[in-house]
């Protein structure tokens, strides 16, 4: 059965106006995949373990060519199990709010535990840097308080859609598909309101197209 990953980086549940958009994104691709499994990863409820000295270590080791020994083998045994649960999807859903122009930071710490060599990317002096999560469409709801779009004075600040863009590229996506919702905050509510439903129409023809 196909399985879609919904990475889910909000913690204020429905008042969340990225998750409201990805939920409708969901139904709608549901209702023309009937046989498509959801499996929702809420990253602020996940058990996600620090990426501290050991899990370094390991990095470090493979990056070398080495196998991780004592404490950095069993820190990378848990990074393969959560990464291996990533790369197991055949489609992703990352549904984010913008923070301080950026991301917030339990998804950056996802983010830190599966991007790792061998497993997601690979290097080599004749190839360089290759992606190895590829052939895979990836959905990403972005919900900001500002407007950040093309020619507007703020899109300078916009470290969430690009860094995503660009860290998803860099381990194998070639298929990524923005939906935004914005203004959240900046109009006040009813502009809110009028962005969210403007985002759910375009996701759910998002989802009417894949």
């Amino acid at each position: 059965m196909p399985r879609v990953l919904h990475v889910q980086a909000s913690p204020r549940g429905w008042g969340s106006f990225s998750t409201r958009a990805a939920q409708a994104f969901l139904e709608a691709y549901r209702r023309k995949h009937p046989g498509t499994g959801v499996d929702l990863l809420d990253l602020f409820a996940a058990d996600l373990p620090e990426f501290n000295a050991p899990q370094a270590a390991a990095k470090y080791a493979v990056l070398s060519g080495q196998e991780p020994a004592d404490d950095a083998a069993r820190a990378w045994k848990r990074i393969i199990e959560i990464t291996e649960h990533f790369k197991s999807a055949d489609m992703y859903v990352l549904s984010c709010p913008m923070w301080n122009f950026a991301i917030p930071y339990r998804l950056k710490q996802y983010i830190d535990i599966i991007v790792q060599p061998g497993l997601t990317f690979s290097y080599s002096p004749q190839e360089g840097y290759k992606g190895l999560v590829t052939g895979k469409p990836a959905v990403l709801i972005l919900a900001r308080g500002g407007e950040y779009g093309p020619g507007n004075p703020s899109q300078t600040f916009d470290f969430q859609g690009t860094y995503l863009e660009a860290v998803l590229g860099f381990i194998g996506f070639t298929d990524i598909r923005p939906v935004i919702v914005e203004p959240t905050l900046a109009g006040g509510p009813d502009a809110a309101e009028k962005a969210l439903q403007r985002a759910i129409q375009a996701a759910k023809a998002l989802a009417d197209s894949l």
